[in-house]
């Protein structure tokens, strides 16, 4: 007797107990803001997100210390209207589970990731890298709902972004910064767009 395929039907996916409820609002902007530069410290970060899955892989460098911190993640939103809560579940790899992993078909995306303090809260603000050269993205997170439904957009950034899926790393991975350009335009998610230049 063979074993049955699995399929989205047959197959359960029960909730875990070692997910954690992220709350975050992302933003875009134009550059860095005025309390970073591009040699400040930062940590170079290369996702691969496997191909049909809500899975990546995360290469973390610390250029400072040349370490790495290797992640494998599930990371979703229960509510896929409401992007700014998302469950995650993070594993730990060796060097060796690292590679084992590294075979799987999986689309890459690389930026620079810096950290601020901006009235209190800790910002991450990465730089894309390759195709993806352009684009600046800002990340807020909170520790509850009143926190992150009440938030305002920071003055730094152009738009909240955050319910706009395009702007997720399962969607990024797949697109160029001419893409996301052109997006922003369609979309209308940022007035005035051919005024702004980005880098």
């Amino acid at each position: 007797m063979g074993v049955a395929k699995l399929t989205e039907q047959n197959t359960l996916v029960p909730d875990s107990k070692y997910a954690l409820l992220e709350r975050e609002r992302r933003y875009l902007l134009q550059d860095l803001p005025e309390q970073l530069s591009r040699a400040d410290p930062h940590l170079q970060i290369t996702d691969n997100y496997i191909t049909g899955t809500r899975l990546r892989l995360r290469k973390v460098r610390d250029p400072l210390t040349n370490k790495w911190t290797v992640k494998f993640t599930q990371k979703f939103a229960p509510n896929p209207t409401d992007l700014s809560r998302t469950l995650i579940t993070n594993t730990y790899l060796s060097a060796a589970e690292a590679e084992a992993l590294s075979l799987f078909e999986a689309n890459e995306i690389r930026k620079n990731r810096y950290y601020f303090e901006w009235e209190g809260r800790k910002v991450s603000v990465d730089m894309f890298l390759g195709d993806l050269f352009g684009l600046v993205l800002a990340e807020i997170g909170f520790d509850g709902d009143e926190d992150l439904d009440s938030f305002s957009k920071p003055p730094f950034a152009l738009a909240d972004v955050t319910n706009e899926e395009l702007f997720t790393g399962g969607r990024l991975c797949y697109l160029t910064f001419e893409d996301v350009r052109e997006e922003i335009k369609k979309r209308a998610i940022l007035p005035a767009f051919d005024q702004i230049t980005l880098p």
